[in-house]
């Protein structure tokens, strides 16, 4: 019943439209100040975070350390990149509400990448905000470019339905 309602209610695409452009913002302004700072390196953030992996108390987890570790560390550059790059973009798509599920998708995982590295801030509110978007799916994006953007795509399909009993005919 909850579902149905934040699918398919125009006052729950309100509600949504609210959270999915305050998420937005939120992703925008942290991406941009990366790009125009000149200064960000995500090399010290990930050696923070495998520093934080042992003690005590770990705050990260062994797995995600070792993954920091082979993969994140070597390609730093790319993922400073990523980073930047990803909330600018991941922030620019919720606040124009075009491809709301897959820009709420991709803004999740950097969530959880950052959750998993052991840093809490805001992720674990914007984890809860962004389910709601994701769960919502077309709702979310009604208040915004998806609303012309998503029918569009369905009708031009590279290959439809028509398409195919054509093809099949010839």
């Amino acid at each position: 019943m909850f579902v149905d309602f934040i699918r398919n209610n125009k006052i729950a695409a309100g509600i949504l439209t609210f959270l999915r452009v305050y998420i937005g913002y939120q992703w925008l302004t942290a991406g941009y100040g990366k790009i125009t700072g000149g200064e960000f390196d995500a090399t010290g953030f990930l050696h923070g975070a495998v520093a934080s992996a042992s003690g005590e108390h770990p705050a990260v987890q062994g797995w995600w350390a070792t993954f920091l570790e082979a993969v994140a560390i070597p390609n730093a550059e790319l993922f400073t990149f990523i980073v930047m790059w990803g909330e600018f973009l991941v922030g620019i798509a919720l606040i124009l509400g075009i491809f709301t599920n897959f820009a709420a998708l991709m803004g999740i995982i950097m969530n959880f990448a950052f959750l998993f590295s052991g840093t809490v801030s805001t992720n674990a509110q914007m984890v809860l905000i962004t389910v709601f978007l994701i769960v919502a799916g077309y709702n979310a994006g009604k208040y915004g470019l998806d609303r012309w953007i998503i029918p569009f795509l369905k009708d031009h399909k590279p290959i439809n339905k028509k398409h195919k009993k054509e093809a099949a005919l010839v």
